[in-house]
């Protein structure tokens, strides 16, 4: 529930990130699939942090529900701290840390009814897709319609690389026009994911790195995690289960990393970031 893009981190630090891979490697808290649907559920629940800050919290306090730093406590809901409170870290994008409050942890003002209801898309419309689509399609990826039967969803894939080493490559994405507005959308995050999980090679503009030679079972897995993530965040029921029932053994090599922040650059190029939807409340 932070009010700070900087709380909403999609970059991590090689350093930061080493530190966090070797706390989750020692701790064993993801190493089997029950454990990690525990976790998607949790950051679906923390809609409005970012996905990484998300796992983060529910490294740190996996039974919280609600959370901001004390200032945004504040002034949206007049609560403050309890007195001993321990605060929960999350990473800021210019670094290196800001801490935040559950709100058991929190004294004050009562919280109204509908403090915590942020926005989900549910039966997405037409028009709503339409609007994802053209933001999409600001981020230098060209949009294609396609006419095709059920069996077919969707594709990424690179059109030409930046000349520069600062640009963004050039992508074009397909999507089945025939398939309903909600299938439609998890395709699209599916899609994107690949690319923000670097299964399309390096993309220095992004900040995405050269993954293409994870092997083919496991890129799935990655990009499906991460469209079920987006999709359920936002009101989405994808069927991700079946999908996934055919790469099982993928799974052990999951990076949950990659996927976190291939779900904050999914749904930051679709216009539904954490820190968007939160200004949007005002």
């Amino acid at each position: 529930m932070v009010g700070n893009d900087s709380l909403n981190a999609g970059y991590v630090d090689p350093t930061e990130r080493a530190l966090i891979d070797q706390l989750i490697a020692a701790t064993r808290l993801y190493d089997s699939s029950k454990a990690v649907q525990e976790l998607f559920d949790f950051i679906v629940r923390l809609r409005e942090f970012a996905p990484f800050n998300a796992m983060l919290l529910h490294i740190q306090k996996p039974g919280l529900t609600h959370a901001a730093t004390a200032r945004d406590w504040w002034r949206r809901f007049r609560r403050v701290p309890k007195t001993g409170a321990r605060p929960l870290l999350v990473l800021r994008t210019m670094g290196p840390v800001d801490f935040v409050f559950d709100i058991l942890d929190t004294e004050g003002a009562e919280v109204p009814p509908d403090a915590f209801a942020f926005p989900t898309f549910g039966n997405l419309s037409e028009v709503r897709f339409v609007q994802l689509i053209a933001s999409v399609a600001r981020e230098k990826i060209e949009i294609v319609e396609l006419d095709a039967g059920d069996a077919q969803a969707g594709w990424i894939r690179l059109l030409a690389r930046s000349k520069s080493d600062t640009g963004k490559n050039f992508y074009r994405l397909g999507y089945n026009r025939n398939h309903p507005p909600p299938t439609r959308f998890v395709t699209v995050a599916h899609e994107l994911a690949h690319l923000y999980l670097g299964h399309l090679g390096a993309d220095r503009g992004r900040r995405v790195p050269d993954r293409s030679q994870t092997y083919h079972a496991l890129q799935e897995v990655e990009a499906e995690c991460t469209a079920y993530l987006v999709a359920k965040r936002n009101g989405a029921k994808p069927r991700s289960e079946s999908y996934l029932a055919k790469y099982q053994g993928a799974f052990e090599h999951l990076n949950l990393h990659a996927v976190m922040r291939a779900a904050n650059a999914v749904e930051t190029a679709m216009g539904i970031s954490a820190h968007r939807l939160w200004n949007g409340k005002g």
